[in-house]
């Protein structure tokens, strides 16, 4: 595809460039002022992402220090102030908090914060035997980990996530039910209420928004409610993207769009993707108003692909180009902006552990920046404004991809396959 863009992205990141600009009178207030969960969740001067620094193929070889401390650079300069992971007992998050405490004494200004996240399993998860209905004991190890290290690294770490997509029923090789999520945020509950880790540390898990209650009548039951008025705040993941294969009637082109140029029908399908996501999110509010509880609801997760060879490239759905990922990305600032929603967009740095054998698969290509720090064309307007200048990743300055040749990201896009009934006629 080779026609001329229109400037749809002009406007990327506005709203960011405001909050860049801050000047010296607010981050000193910042300074002087304790910085809570509820301070920051829904605050457009906190803007969030999904983090993990892992270079190689293997999380065997973690991240060091210094090159942490490289992606926090970055992520600082684009107002990243609160990052998300996933796992506690590993050498990456200790090496995470050890860089943020150092970037705080060298700049008294640096801000970052964490939403740490502990990993939660099925017992005999991802073996034969699995059993949805029992736990992991490394689930405790998890937990008590995490509590640990919020009571000794209370100025960054702000929120605890029990649990990623943990309760979702097509995690087989690992989901557990309700009751398991429950049993561990009520003992954090329990930790804060005894003094034992901040009492203003925000406790939650992040799951998928049918987990939430915004699916299938058979996630609704009264483990999940009682979950639901045990946490803080409500962290769901939606991703149209995958849907776009496994449940595609969204995304596909229309009779009534036979007219369109190429390009607009791909505009088309993004407009309904973040319309997608967008009522995934209003059917999780909805049943958590059913039930009669108050309680704030931000996205954990949601991001778009930038690279497939599998269900999602050029032989499947079509989805994924850089191109695509930065509509996607733009109309989810923007309506989470607008919604006042904190939004933990998967995610900062190309990671290609997650699908090791295949160079190309959707896993590792969630990325703002690739694995070496080039800036996707998502942000390609920060690179303009020299927001990057200066900073580096692996030995490699930030720039933009494809040498920011946008003919040759546009080459990359493909429309949306027809619609089925199209198809038949």
């Amino acid at each position: 595809m080779t026609q001329k863009i229109a400037p749809y992205l002009f406007t990327l990141f506005l709203s960011s460039l405001f909050t860049i600009a801050c000047n010296t009178k607010q981050m000193e207030t910042n300074q002087n002022k304790h910085i809570t969960a509820k301070d920051i969740l829904g605050n457009p001067n906190y803007n969030a992402i999904c983090y993990g620094g892992y270079r190689e193929k293997s999380r065997d070889i973690e991240p060091t220090m210094a090159q942490i401390v490289e992606d926090l650079k970055i992520l600082s300069a684009m107002n990243i102030k609160l990052l998300r992971t996933y796992n506690v007992h590993r050498q990456e998050i200790i090496n995470l908090l050890k860089a943020i405490r150092t970037l705080k004494k060298q700049d008294p200004n640096f801000e970052m914060y964490i939403m740490l996240g502990a990993w939660i399993d099925c017992e005999a998860a991802r073996t034969s035997w699995v059993n949805h209905q029992k736990e992991s004991p490394a689930n405790e190890i998890e937990v008590i980990h995490a509590a640990t290290l919020a009571a000794e690294y209370p100025d960054i770490i702000k929120i605890i996530a029990v649990g990623n997509e943990a309760m979702v029923k097509w995690a087989t090789t690992y989901y557990v039910e309700p009751y398991i999520i429950l049993k561990w945020v009520n003992y954090l509950q329990q930790l804060k209420k005894e003094g034992k880790i901040p009492a203003d540390t925000w406790i939650t898990s992040s799951d998928n928004f049918a987990s939430w209650g915004g699916g299938g009548t058979e996630y609704h039951n009264e483990d999940l409610n009682a979950l639901i008025a045990a946490v803080d705040y409500i962290s769901m993941h939606t991703y149209p993207m995958h849907d776009t294969h496994y449940n595609p009637e969204f995304w596909r082109t229309k009779a009534f769009e036979n007219g369109l140029t190429d390009l607009e029908k791909v505009d088309s399908a993004m407009h309904r993707a973040i319309n997608y996501a967008i009522a995934q999110y209003r059917d999780v509010k909805e049943y958590v108003n059913r039930l009669g509880i108050k309680k704030p609801i931000h996205i954990g997760e949601t991001g778009w692909a930038s690279t497939s060879n599998d269900l999602y490239g050029p032989k499947g759905s079509c989805a994924n180009d850089e191109y695509k990922a930065a509509v996607y990305y733009q109309k989810t600032i923007e309506w989470t902006k607008k919604e006042g929603l904190t939004c933990f967009y998967f995610e900062a740095f190309d990671e290609q552990w997650k699908d090791a054998h295949h160079a190309q698969g959707s896993e590792n290509h969630f990325g703002l920046f690739t694995l070496h720090g080039q800036a996707k064309y998502a942000i390609w307007s920060l690179v303009d404004q020299g927001v990057f200048e200066g900073l580096s990743r692996n030995g490699v300055k930030v720039a933009k991809t494809y040498d920011g040749d946008l003919e040759q990201v546009m080459k990359q896009v493909k429309t949306p396959p027809l619609d089925v009934e199209l198809i038949h006629r």
